[in-house]
């Protein structure tokens, strides 16, 4: 990955802030204990004394965001996070944001992994303001004391995790579902023949093709039913007015004004803005939705039980299972609003990253594609479990485009008790934020971390130094991404669909990546999707 080059009145700006301060940091350390010791407390640096962006009176550093006399946009969060590490060191101190405590960069492998490996039963994971004010505040009466588990701490998290994450993480559970992907992204293969152009190039929405694909997945799996996202209508589109349509446009605008509501001076937690109010009205949306389909499955699962008195387990949808066990089917309610909501936007993305990468290293799809061709010839025949286990070099591939462009730009923790974190006494209540966008490209943590490299993360490959920590784009421990086997299903089975029928090419001028709430190709996705079978057949021969 290239390093981010600022912008030349950014780069004044911190050059002028920073002064005459030491830009090096704290030589990393070995993980020798769990605990930080008295020792260490008693020979740690101030935490005033972290280096970092100076604020300004009133405003702190808040400022630095807003419209007009802001020196840069919510998008830019990424070149942020890389401007901390190339001035200030392995250890960024941002304080003085409006309505928030501080936060704190570490671009420390070696510390991340301390603070993990510190981290209780119910770790905080800086939580999403907005989505617990809706959660607690503005729907208090339909989430009561069954938040779920996006923006949601401590013993709450911990009992409805516990209590959903059997059936969502059960490895067999989750292998049931290839069947059913398979036929979603059947149906979205067929959806890219019929909106291809002569030249075999998809339109520049591309992406919300890939939004359809990914919710219809989600309903499959989540609400048990197919929402008709991949559907042709009069037009050969979804009417901007239908369910699918819907969902998907109110699961963008959720995610991707997060940052907008929470960096920003945030009034909307003393006064309705029209950010807040339209944010509330798609959560509604979302309520509305999920309430509607879990009914709906409520009723199917009554059905089997006055047919058939002994449901086998296996039998059960991942719903079905959470409601065979729960007298209150709002655990299903919830779960499957949580999956919905981070599911669409995240998942989305990722695959939007990975097609950008895949069309534009043509060995690289090459090398998957014979993989592919080698584990399953047979274009006829379904996927199977086998088939997915042993896609190896697949599965790298989708690892470093996740190291080198992770969808997420940084994971992070709320401290719970007081740390020594690169030499510095960090109090607690200190959000501390880990840039893996940043530290999975350190040339420390990773052998040739400039070059991208799928077969780092084979077998064979296992001698080249590779942090486990400098790369966790589903987070780590007990507050690892709770979707993160359905995901990975979900973007392994459209891979071996889509490279196994398609060479994929990108014919444009290289796009840039920004952050919406995710990290991704910024532009028009107009790839050309040429069949393989174009491809194998000998060219006619006039008058033979």
């Amino acid at each position: 990955m290239k390093n981010i080059k600022p912008t030349s009145t950014l780069a004044r700006l911190f050059r002028r802030e920073i002064g005459s301060e030491s830009l090096t940091a704290a030589a990393p350390s070995p993980v020798a204990a769990t605990t930080t010791t008295t020792s260490e407390f008693q020979s740690a640096k101030p935490y005033e004394e972290i280096p970092g962006p100076k604020p300004i009176p009133i405003l702190g550093n808040t400022w630095r965001v807003m419209p007009v006399i802001g020196q840069y946009t919510v998008s830019d969060t990424a070149r942020i996070s890389q401007l901390f590490y190339q001035h200030y060191g392995k250890i960024t101190r941002l304080t003085g944001l409006i309505g928030r405590p501080d936060l704190l960069f570490v671009y420390d492998a070696d510390e991340i992994e301390r603070v993990y490996r510190q981290e209780g039963p119910t770790p905080f994971r800086p939580s999403m303001p907005c989505l617990v004010k809706y959660k607690s505040e503005v729907r208090k009466d339909f989430f009561g004391a069954l938040p779920g588990v996006v923006g949601v701490h401590g013993e709450q998290w911990r009992e409805f995790r516990t209590r959903v994450q059997k059936p969502v993480l059960q490895p067999q559970t989750v292998k049931k579902y290839i069947t059913p992907i398979e036929l979603v992204t059947n149906d979205f293969i067929s959806r890219i023949e019929n909106i291809k152009d002569h030249n075999d190039e998809v339109p520049a929405d591309f992406d919300n093709e890939i939004h359809k694909w990914a919710l219809e997945c989600i309903g499959r799996v989540a609400l048990d039913v197919r929402l008709g996202c991949l559907q042709q209508g009069e037009a050969g589109q979804l009417s901007p007015d239908s369910e699918p349509q819907k969902i998907i446009d109110a699961a963008k605008y959720a995610l991707r004004n997060v940052a907008t509501l929470e960096l920003k001076a945030p009034y909307w937690r003393y006064i309705p803005t029209p950010l807040w109010t339209r944010y509330v009205r798609n959560m509604d949306y979302f309520v509305e939705i999920c309430m509607k389909h879990i009914d709906a499955a409520i009723e199917r699962l009554k059905e089997k039980k006055n047919n058939n008195a002994q449901v086998h387990e296996s039998e059960l949808s991942l719903v079905e299972r959470i409601l065979a066990k729960e007298n209150d089917p709002k655990m299903a309610y919830i779960l499957a609003l949580d999956l919905i909501l981070v599911g669409i936007d995240t998942i989305s993305m990722a695959v939007c990253s990975i097609m950008y990468q895949l069309a534009t290293r043509p060995e690289e799809q090459e090398k998957i594609y014979q993989e592919i061709a080698r584990i399953a010839p047979d274009t006829s025949k379904p996927l199977s479990p086998s088939d997915l286990d042993r896609a190896h070099y697949m599965k790298a591939f989708i690892k470093e485009v996740f190291r080198m462009y992770s969808t997420v730009i940084g994971n992070g923790r709320t401290l719970q008790n007081d740390m020594v974190i690169c030499g510095y006494h960090v109090p607690k209540g200190v959000q501390v934020v880990f840039p893996t966008l940043v530290t999975g490209c350190m040339e420390e943590y990773v052998e040739d971390a400039a070059t991208f490299k799928p077969s780092r993360w084979l077998k064979e490959s296992s001698g080249q130094k590779l942090h486990p920590f400098a790369s966790l784009p589903y987070g780590y421990g007990a507050r690892m991404c709770l979707g993160r086997r359905f995901a990975d299903l979900e973007m392994q089975v459209l891979l071996m669909k889509l490279i196994r029928q398609y060479k994929i090419e990108y014919n444009y001028e290289p796009l840039k990546y920004k952050v919406t709430f995710m990290y991704a190709p910024d532009g028009q996705l107009k790839f050309n999707m040429i069949n393989r079978n174009n491809l194998n057949q000998s060219p006619s021969i006039a008058n033979d």
